[in-house]
């Protein structure tokens, strides 16, 4: 175990790194994939469980949080390690996403946002140092910069404007940080797809200074094709002795694409939102489990996988779970896609290592797109 936050770049392969954060609650390889854990836990999960697919790190969200049950709750009773017992990181984003998501419900200024809540109406403010304060309330051991992010497509100007004011409010998140050793402070690079723009946002935030950066404003409607180009510039202006984390992403071909082009860092809502939906995501491609063609199969989901959806249950019985809205259904469905993007990062981790990274690219897309075994 460390004292201090540190990032110690093991390999590479191309673009493609591995390698460690180091942090007093524990070591995070990378490339890492996050699971979401918005309200202080995983959808559908136990802690222990999530673990158990190989998750180092978990995120919780800001915004959530800090409506219920408020971060000085969170605080009062020990924290939100404590809170929702997990004890190990936590990567905490800023809140300044899903406020740019309820642009009907918000006021935009240089101070910060002032917003409505979506759950009882009542009012509040977010700005940088109040998002700081929260983030030092729930014990998150990666803080993240209060930021703006506009919604893609948008024009220059606005992105322009967007991004220098998530520059000064990344240098107001560092001061009001302050000296917090063992923990982190990310800076979120903005800029849509203007690559002048990300050029101008990386150089502020070096100028500022960070343990770690992350590609933010991506994912967020401009299509895969636009965020590889995007991602084939944008992380090699970050430092390459600092981790970088790219914000909201995404899907098991994005992932690989994204850690392609030097990403380390990533986390998404999808393997438990499609895990409580009846998606399924296998070596062979997306299943549908609500399907008929299911009903009478006693095979694997997956018969690579060792989770217990696929160790212990027919994909009849997913099935029928699913179609009697039994909530051992979402569980199953969930852990299954856990374990499925925890068994991507581990054998990116193993190819960048030994070289082999493009060998196990080509193997990744083959397998996907042979599509779900044919029915019996």
């Amino acid at each position: 175990m460390t004292a201090q936050f540190s990032f110690d770049l093991k390999a590479t392969d191309g673009k493609a790194r591995t390698g460690v954060i180091q942090t007093p609650r524990g070591d995070i390889r990378t490339p890492a994939f996050m699971p979401v854990g918005t309200a202080a836990t995983v959808k559908a999960m136990m802690p222990e469980s999530v673990r158990s697919t190989g998750a180092d790190i978990l995120l919780g969200n800001t915004y959530h949080l800090m409506l219920r049950p408020t971060a000085e709750r969170i605080d009062r009773l020990g924290g939100l390690h404590k809170f929702m017992n997990w004890d190990r990181p936590i990567l905490t984003d800023s809140g300044g996403f899903q406020v740019m998501s309820l642009a009907g419900l918000r006021k935009l200024t240089e101070q910060g946002v002032t917003f409505k809540s979506h759950i009882d109406g009542s009012k509040h403010e977010l700005t940088p140092e109040r998002s700081m304060e929260i983030q030092r309330l729930l014990g998150s051991d990666i803080v993240m910069c209060f930021d703006e992010c506009p919604a893609l497509p948008a024009d220059r100007d606005r992105i322009a404007e967007s991004m220098r004011l998530s520059m000064r409010w990344a240098e107001r998140s560092r001061v009001a940080f302050g000296d917090r050793p063992g923990h982190a402070l990310f800076g979120i690079q903005q800029g849509g797809l203007e690559q002048d723009f990300r050029e101008e946002s990386a150089e502020a935030l070096k100028e500022i200074g960070f343990e770690g950066y992350a590609v933010g404003g991506l994912a967020v409607g401009e299509g895969q094709e636009a965020m590889f180009g995007c991602l084939d510039y944008a992380p090699d202006m970050l430092p390459k002795d600092r981790p970088r984390y790219l914000m909201g992403v995404g899907k098991p071909d994005d992932i690989v694409g994204a850690v392609k082009r030097g990403i380390d860092m990533m986390d998404c809502v999808l393997p438990s939102r499609s895990g409580r939906t009846g998606q399924a995501f296998t070596r062979k491609g997306v299943v549908n489990i609500k399907n008929a063609r299911h009903a009478d199969d006693p095979r694997q989901l997956d018969e690579e996988c060792s989770c217990p959806a696929c160790q212990n249950y027919s994909r009849a019985y997913l099935h029928h779970v699913f179609r009697s809205n039994e909530m051992i259904s979402g569980m199953l469905l969930t852990w299954h896609n856990l374990q499925y993007f925890q068994d991507i990062m581990a054998g990116m981790r193993d190819a960048i290592s030994a070289g082999t990274f493009e060998a196990w690219e080509k193997d990744f897309h083959e397998g996907r797109a042979q599509g779900d075994i044919d029915p019996l």
